[in-house]
């Protein structure tokens, strides 16, 4: 038996990108999966898949800025499949904004989907896997938590406060016996940086950036940021002085 055999995964964000990713190579490993987003019809093709490749998944319809819709798609997956094991929080949304344009209720947006949504999620599964002592929590945060970026304040806000937020979740539940892994990747091809002008430094395949990711998780990582080469750069940028820090990054905008 590997990691996943027969673990009961619930992943956010399941529609496309990352968490799709994730659903297929997960299912594929041997684990039983909870698809949850918004978009049912995308979501049910997601099952269809997995099940044609003899695996076994669930369609969550769920809105992760609901406490209750997320409750419930927790449940339904519960008397379906059983215990939650492992929930990977990944819904998140990136848009890129010049502050000269400034707009708070996009702000509230970002906040909402990425943190309140990161929230709402664990909150469905926290509580039985407490009473478990047993269990996994998996943040898809991003290098750009790391410092902030040209065009992209509320974007760096949420990850930011998504890597807090599960960093402090870990500090109270691992002693419970529940894991807590955050994930930080840097570009990777999806959805989200589809049609963006600007150069993207070491732009992954989505396969090959599921499969980094997953292993991270197998390994019980507590943190785990890559490629490595992005992530030294961004380590980096954490001990320049300001002058120099806001001079590069001026200068090299990568989300456009």
């Amino acid at each position: 038996m590997n990691y996943w055999t027969n673990k009961v995964v619930m992943i956010t964000g399941a529609s496309s990108g990352i968490g799709r990713g994730l659903a297929v190579e997960i299912a594929g490993r041997g684990a039983n999966v909870g698809l949850a987003a918004r978009r049912a019809d995308v979501i049910d093709e997601v099952v269809r898949e997995i099940e044609a490749a003899g695996g076994k998944a669930v369609a969550l319809p769920a809105d992760v800025q609901s406490e209750h819709s997320m409750r419930a798609a927790a449940e339904k997956l519960r008397a379906s499949l059983g215990p939650i094991d492992v929930i990977i929080a990944n819904a998140g949304i990136g848009p890129t904004r010049d502050a000269a344009d400034f707009s708070a209720e996009e702000v509230s947006d970002v906040i909402a989907v990425n943190v309140i949504g990161a929230s709402n999620s664990v909150a469905a599964v926290i509580p039985e896997m407490v009473a478990r002592k047993s269990g996994q929590l998996v943040a898809i945060s991003s290098l750009a938590a790391y410092r902030g970026l040209p065009r992209s304040a509320a974007y760096c806000a949420s990850k930011a406060a998504v890597s807090a937020f599960f960093e402090s979740l870990r500090l109270d539940l691992e002693p419970r016996g529940i894991d807590v892994t955050i994930i930080h990747p840097g570009f990777i091809k999806t959805p989200l940086t589809a049609g963006r002008e600007s150069q993207m430094p070491f732009l992954m395949e989505l396969d090959h950036a599921v499969g980094k990711m997953v292993r991270a998780i197998e390994k019980r990582r507590k943190s785990y940021s890559f490629p490595w080469q992005l992530a030294t750069i961004v380590r980096a940028g954490m001990l320049m002085p300001i002058w120099m820090y806001d001079q590069i990054s001026r200068a090299n905008s990568f989300r456009e």
